[in-house]
């Protein structure tokens, strides 16, 4: 029986790139389970209450086609007296002015439906500029702060996107979270892997082959 023998310049190639490959393919496989428990942290939820639209904050945004302008976050008021913040929806700046876009501001008990969303503890992103509550410019969700902005208790720890069912008026434009989330990252797992497993046969073939020629 031949003793395997492995040569230095192929051992010197194949080790460390089949780590990587199985490396690449070990994280290919966190982010599968990342990405299936962040879709598992939306909720579909339905709440009830009445806009108090007269405390609308804006945050700004941009839409899927490049409009700048914001996106309006409603406290509701429920039947019970909490509060809920809703992410209404897109608008464009130029109708920032709710004036501009009377039709949306609904009154009397509304049914929203959409997304339950939790808000980051902390800044997102270093980054990011700080929220300007005295412009009622916010770059991320602050709920904490965006109670005492809005001079609210009984806010709750949470608030909801609105799905895309149209607002009177066409404005603000719901459905801004989108849950078809890619999630391709098993099948770049398999692929790294399979690449790791190939470069390991290549391998072992060219020692068997030299060994029988030797």
């Amino acid at each position: 029986m031949t003793r395997f023998r492995p040569l230095f310049w192929p051992t010197v190639f194949s080790v460390p790139v089949v780590l990587a490959l199985l490396g690449l393919g070990s994280w290919q496989i966190e982010r599968l389970f990342w990405k299936r428990e962040l879709i598992a942290q939306f909720r579909h939820v339905t709440i009830e209450g009445v806009f108090l639209h007269g405390k609308e904050l804006f945050l700004g945004a941009t839409s899927e086609a490049g409009r700048n302008g914001y996106q309006v976050l409603t406290p509701l008021q429920e039947p019970g007296g909490g509060i809920v913040f809703i992410n209404r929806g897109f608008i464009p700046a130029e109708i920032k002015d709710p004036t501009k876009r009377p039709a949306g501001q609904v009154t009397g008990m509304v049914r929203v439906q959409g997304l339950l969303r939790l808000p980051p503890a902390k800044k997102p992103a270093w980054f990011l500029p700080d929220n300007r509550a005295d412009l009622n410019y916010w770059f991320w969700v602050d709920l904490p702060a965006m109670a005492v902005a809005d001079k609210l208790d009984r806010v709750a720890p949470f608030y909801i996107d609105a799905d895309a069912t149209p607002n009177p008026g066409g404005w603000p434009k719901g459905g801004v979270t989108r849950l078809e989330l890619p999630n391709d990252h098993l099948q770049y797992a398999i692929t790294w892997f399979s690449l790791a497993v190939t470069l390991i046969v290549v391998y072992l073939l060219y020692h068997r082959r030299n060994a029988g020629s030797g």
